[in-house]
């Protein structure tokens, strides 16, 4: 089974996705965490922002979490998944897979922007920024969509509610 975490950069899917995992873990041992950005630096092989890069970045997540899902191993990836094709492909190629939309606002990811992603973008420090200069096409057939544009919810109630309504116990 694979539990796939999508929203822009700031958005709290980590952070919701670590409680997800957490959680998750405590009852089926043979549960790993996936976060694309990590994987980029496992992989070091500095792919790259632009559209090409993250294609790139996105086939080796998808393909990895079917080799996991293929050894009964759960996983729990946060990615920022851009593209609607490989949602799709998921949906087709793993055993489970549920889907999470994280959403928040833009301008609410702009005014806390936590990594400092969309500052220097602002700046003209870097570009390839989903949201402001690549596209971030909403996903449109999530499981759930959680709104985190206020942050009012604790993470690890975020977690066990969509522990619930995913019925996994």
């Amino acid at each position: 089974m694979v539990i796939w975490l999508i929203g822009l950069s700031g958005s709290g899917k980590t952070t919701i996705g670590k409680e997800v995992y957490d959680l998750y873990k405590q009852k089926n041992a043979n549960t790993v965490f996936l976060d694309g950005d990590i994987l980029r630096e496992v992989w070091g092989d500095n792919l790259g922002h632009d559209i090409s890069g993250r294609k790139m970045n996105a086939h080796r997540i998808s393909n990895l979490c079917l080799m996991l899902d293929q050894q009964n191993i759960n996983v729990v990836s946060c990615v920022l998944s851009i593209f609607p094709e490989w949602q799709d492909w998921n949906r087709k190629n793993f055993s489970q897979y549920y889907e999470i939309y994280i959403y928040s606002s833009i301008e609410r990811l702009k005014k806390y922007d936590d990594k400092g992603i969309y500052g220097k973008a602002k700046k003209g420090d870097i570009n390839n920024v989903v949201g402001l200069d690549i596209p971030f096409p909403e996903p449109k057939r999530s499981n759930l969509v959680i709104d985190n544009s206020e942050r009012i919810i604790h993470p690890k109630k975020i977690a066990e509610n969509i522990l619930y309504k995913l019925s996994i116990k």
